[in-house]
């Protein structure tokens, strides 16, 4: 955009006054958003703005302090809108470290086999154990509630879950 509008399209001393003031408030504009392009379409925002504003026929100086608000107020919207953008987006390029879900296949052999061996560690364990394990492990139940149900004390639930633990481990462990 040249730095020089017409002056028939400002009719008004406001916008005479923004006109022969733009390179100061894209300055302006450009301190507080960063980007001289972006501080362009600040201004241009600003100016339409203007258009529809009411007349003002103050000072010069006084014209000059609401212009600066005017363009100050919008690029602080603008540097806002972009932060909150940023955060819920990323660059396209962090999009190509994206893994798949899909491993190799000896990778994905390595962890079927590790979850059947413990799946059968776990069977071999008394059926309260595992339960107590399941329900802890996997299901996210305080062992307090495991007690409850199971009618034993919550101490009692912590050593089996422990013991399930430990005999997957060292099932895992001979395996591996």
């Amino acid at each position: 955009m040249s730095d020089l509008l017409p002056t028939s399209s400002c009719d008004t001393p406001l916008l005479q006054t923004f006109v022969s003031q733009r390179t100061i408030l894209v300055k302006a504009a450009t301190r507080i958003i960063g980007c001289p392009a972006r501080a362009e379409d600040v201004v241009q925002d600003a100016f339409f703005r203007l258009q529809s504003a009411p007349r003002i026929t103050s000072s010069l100086k006084a014209q000059l302090g609401y212009l600066f608000q005017i363009v100050r107020n919008l690029a602080i919207d603008h540097y806002r809108k972009r932060a909150v953008e940023s955060r819920y987006t990323s660059p396209e390029a962090e999009g190509e470290h994206v893994a798949t879900g899909l491993g190799a296949p000896e990778a994905t052999y390595f962890d079927y086999s590790t979850l059947t061996d413990i799946d059968e560690a776990l069977a071999e364990l008394p059926a309260r154990t595992r339960y107590a394990f399941e329900m802890y492990r996997l299901h996210g139940v305080p062992q307090k509630d495991i007690a409850k149900e199971l009618g034993v004390s919550p101490t009692l639930v912590n050593f089996m879950v422990r013991d399930a633990l430990l005999h997957c481990r060292k099932v895992v462990g001979e395996v591996a």
